[in-house]
Formats: C-alpha cells, sequence, structure tokens
C-alpha cells in the first residue's frame, strides 16, 4: 500500500502593518491555492507563529525588515536551524539586506550610481568631499526612503539634518540623478532568472521619492534592448558572486547619460506589479510549487 503524502504547507511572510494578503499579490495567491499550495500568512516576527510546521517560507510584505535589521537576521537563522527554507534563499536575503551590496556589483563591472559608503561620524567628511554637489543620503539598511535626505553638500540645513540621523546606521551618499524625475525610475521584473515586464516610476510634483506613498505613480512601459542588457550583466554579476538561482528579483534603475545605472536588486520583498499583470510572472507560481514540491534533506529528516 502507498505511504500517504503528507501536503506541502507553505508560509506566506507578512509584516504587522501589512498582515493581509496584499492586492498585488492576490492573484499570487490564488493561483498557488490552484495549484494545491494554499499559503498560509504569517507576520514574519510574530512570536506564536511555529515556523517548523511549514516546508517553506516565502518573502513577501515583510515591509518593516530593515526597521528591525537583528531581528531579521536572527529569524532567517531560525529558519535554517529549523531546516525550512525562504524563498528567495536565506543567504541571498542577508546579502541583499545591506546595499551596501552596490559596491560589490560594480567591483563586478555593473554601472551603479556613484556611491560612498560612510559611518554617521564620517558623514561630515563625506559631504564635505563632496561640496556644492546635488546628494542623496539613505541607510545602507533601508527602504521606501526612510531616513532618506537630499540636499547639497555643505549647505548647512544638510548637515543638520545629516546628524540627526540615527548613529547607528552607515550611509550611502550618492549623487543626486535627476533623470529620476525627469524620466521616472525604471523596475524590471524577472522570475526563475527570466525576464517578465517593467514598470516606470515617476514622483510626484516637486518631490523626487517614487514610492506610492509620497504620491509616486506607476506606469506599464517596455525597455529597449540596452536596458535590458544592462540588467543582464547585474544578474551575471549577482550568479559570479554565488547568488544565483533566485525565484524572483527586481532590478531598479535609473538611463543618465545613455547608461541604465543600477539603484538596486530587490530579492526580499518587491512589490512585484502583478495587479496590472496577472499573467506576467508566466511559470512562476509553478517554480514556486517547483521548489516547495522538492523534499530537501532537512524536510525528510523532520519527517522521520
Amino acid at each position: 500500500m502507498p505511504v500517504p503524502v503528507a501536503p506541502r504547507r507553505l508560509a506566506l511572510a507578512t509584516s504587522i502593518d501589512h498582515a493581509s494578503i496584499q492586492p498585488d499579490d492576490a492573484h499570487l495567491a490564488a493561483t498557488l491555492e490552484r495549484l494545491g499550495l494554499p499559503p498560509v500568512v504569517c507576520v514574519w516576527n510574530d512570536p506564536t507563529v511555529d515556523w517548523s510546521a511549514f516546508d517553506a517560507v516565502l518573502i513577501r510584505t515583510i515591509w518593516d525588515y530593515f526597521k528591525h535589521q537583528a531581528a531579521f537576521l536572527h529569524w532567517l537563522d531560525r529558519l535554517d536551524a529549523l531546516g525550512v527554507p525562504t524563498i528567495n534563499d536565506s543567504a541571498l536575503l542577508r546579502w541583499n539586506s545591506d546595499k551596501r551590496y552596490l559596491l560589490e556589483l560594480a567591483q563586478h563591472g555593473v554601472a551603479i550610481i556613484p556611491t560612498r559608503l560612510a559611518g554617521a561620524a564620517a558623514l561630515p567628511d563625506t559631504l564635505a568631499a563632496m561640496a556644492g554637489q546635488s546628494v542623496v543620503i539613505k541607510p545602507s539598511v533601508s527602504g521606501s526612503a526612510w531616513h532618506t535626505l537630499r540636499g547639497t553638500a555643505g549647505d548647512a540645513a544638510l548637515t543638520d539634518a545629516a546628524a540627526q540621523l540615527p548613529r547607528e546606521r552607515d550611509y550611502l551618499v550618492q549623487p543626486f540623478v535627476p533623470e529620476i524625475v525627469s524620466d521616472g525610475e525604471w523596475s524590471l521584473l524577472y522570475f526563475a532568472g527570466e525576464f517578465s515586464h517593467a514598470v516606470i516610476k515617476r514622483p510626484a510634483a516637486g518631490d523626487y521619492r517614487v514610492q506610492g506613498e509620497y504620491g509616486g505613480r506607476t506606469e506599464p512601459a517596455q525597455p529597449d534592448a540596452a536596458i535590458l542588457a544592462a540588467a543582464d550583466r547585474a544578474l551575471a554579476a549577482l550568479a559570479a558572486l554565488g547568488h544565483g538561482g533566485h525565484a524572483y528579483l527586481r532590478v531598479d534603475g535609473v538611463v543618465s547619460g545613455g547608461r541604465f545605472l543600477v539603484m538596486e536588486l530587490e530579492l526580499i520583498k518587491p512589490f512585484l506589479h502583478l495587479a496590472a499583470h496577472p499573467a506576467a510572472a508566466g511559470g512562476w507560481h509553478e517554480e514556486v510549487a517547483a521548489r516547495i514540491g522538492r523534499p530537501d534533506a532537512a524536510a525528510m529528516a523532520r519527517a522521520r
């Protein structure tokens, strides 16, 4: 008599402020349910969740992890110790959680916005070296323009604002790229390593932040061959760094001076723009199902 196979259980990790399945993920959740993998919504830092009850954790709207970095890394350690894989992989999540990875990409030939890394105490000297330039300052661990400043290096207003930033953080200091305002910021979505679709994000009038909470808007767009080639180079560099095999990835960047400059690789909690493109992900849902369907050694050990 064949031994019954227990159904696979998939946790969908969210945050306390976005604890339900968000509209952009509704199609994903419905498709997974049709595939026999109804996702169980769990807040990532809820101490009452028994993560050992799941076969995998699909990382989605953990949109506050950067405010709780130590707890986030400890959570990943705990999942690893339990043998519960994450999608994307936990090693990739750790690497992607600190934007200093941009400097690693640059060392592998990826065009990025010129970036200086500085601790809070070193910000005055860094800004002094860029005096007169329009700059953006952001924490290396951040999201949604959290603790992000824009101003002119050397101006008293920016100097005073930078002095109020959290002292325990490291910061990226970059020249402001005006094309973000004039032309918009690209987001290119990849599933299982294949390009799916793209959007352009534009800030509200008088702002430079493209996030919806600041009035930014998003529209579908088709990148040209040069943009796609630049994004592909970023994916190749990611693989060269030992981080291939991602289930999902968003490449954010801006075209400046005729070149696509990578601003971010989002592998943790990207907004996937699936609500407007419900079929765009192609076989990605099946890829998630296939990943959780492969019994890894740790899962088999738990079943013994």
